[in-house]
């Protein structure tokens, strides 16, 4: 009997026991609970996992045939569509190392223009097999080589002549006459010329990274150089006469042709600027420097400026070599200006009012 009454108090000890066991738990499952909610609250919104989406990559297979005999030379593969025609070139060069890229020149058909270097495949291609025409371009030389060749000779030309060395003049006359202060002065006008030029060359101008036929580069040196020594020959020769209304003429000029320098190199730093450079280029405007105002009245006035340094030393040397030269230069400088003109006037039109190309209300 004692036994029976002490078991059924253990059982419910245990009873007791494993309810506020089962309600200890029950707090705790609460709380855990409670901080997990706060937890996913205070986080904020579950965002949802970006789909990586995986673009696919369209390849062209470009066919370059012959432009004369329309045969296969090479099969250019795995071209992807972002590459441009500059890219097909070198890869052109891999399979034929005969042909270097600047003397490649690709058509989409044949006779037709050659497509520029900045032209992307994808804007060509109907397909994803694309066929070109090859033409050998010949030699090529770059733009700035063609410009320093032209503008170093004549500097170092002049100053040839104008040392005077041995088998160009007689010696015996060389030494018995005297120069003209205009003979000096000429050699200065002409040498601060042509290093404005070198020096526009290297600093200022934004010269083209492409490139130009060899016989672009002898026509060039050929016009440039072959002047020079006329007129060099002419002003240092020993029998050179001065000009005809002596010393004023000369002043005049020589002045007139610094500030003609001057103009040209103030206009040329204003056409570098990146605003008048490009697609997306506008037309270049005066500023506070007295020689931009000239865009008031012509659309190209570094070619009037040019005009104006030619015939101020026509006028201080008064020889006939200068002056042929400067009507040949002006020739075609009012070319140049009218092509820029016309193209200005298509896009600039409401700043070309009552402009003129090169000469004020002329030309």
């Amino acid at each position: 009997m004692f036994r029976r009454h002490k078991s059924l108090a253990s059982d419910r000890r245990r009873e007791v026991f494993s309810r506020g066991a089962a309600r200890s738990m029950l707090k705790n499952d609460l709380r855990n609970f409670q901080c997990l909610s706060q937890l996913v609250l205070s986080a904020g919104p579950l965002k949802s996992i970006p789909v990586v989406k995986h673009s696919k990559t369209v390849h062209f297979e470009i066919e370059i045939l012959d432009a004369q005999t329309r045969k296969q030379i090479c099969i250019v593969d795995k071209v992807v569509q972002t590459s441009t025609i500059h890219d097909v070139k070198q890869k052109f060069h891999k399979a034929c190392p005969n042909w270097y890229p600047s003397r490649v020149g690709l058509q989409l058909e044949q006779g037709g223009p050659f497509l520029k270097d900045y032209i992307t495949v994808q804007s060509i291609a109907a397909s994803s097999i694309v066929t070109l025409y090859f033409t050998d371009l010949g030699r090529q030389v770059s733009w700035i080589t063609i410009f320093l060749a032209e503008y170093t000779g004549p500097l170092l030309i002049y100053l040839l002549f104008y040392l005077r060395i041995p088998y160009i003049y007689d010696t015996k006359e060389s030494s018995r006459r005297l120069r003209h202060p205009v003979v000096h002065l000429a050699c200065f006008c002409h040498c601060i010329h042509y290093i404005r030029y070198l020096l526009e060359t290297l600093f200022v101008h934004k010269v083209s990274a492409g490139h130009t036929p060899l016989k672009n580069l002898i026509k060039g040196c050929a016009f440039y150089w072959g002047f020079t020594s006329w007129i060099a020959y002419y002003i240092n020769h020993p029998r050179y006469t001065p000009p005809s209304f002596g010393n004023r003429q000369v002043t005049v000029s020589a002045i007139n042709f610094l500030i003609c320098e001057a103009g040209n190199h103030f206009i040329n730093v204003i056409l570098a600027h990146p605003n008048h450079t490009g697609i997306n280029a506008c037309f270049p405007s005066p500023n506070y420097n007295p020689f931009t105002w000239m865009f008031f009245l012509v659309s190209c006035p570094n070619y009037t400026y040019e005009i104006g340094s030619w015939i101020s030393f026509t006028v201080m040397t008064q020889t006939l070599p200068v002056g042929v030269f400067t009507l040949l230069m002006s020739i075609q400088m009012s070319l140049w200006a009218q092509k820029k003109h016309k193209v200005y006037l298509k896009k600039f039109n409401s700043y070309m009012h009552r402009k003129s190309a090169m000469i004020p209300f002329i030309l």
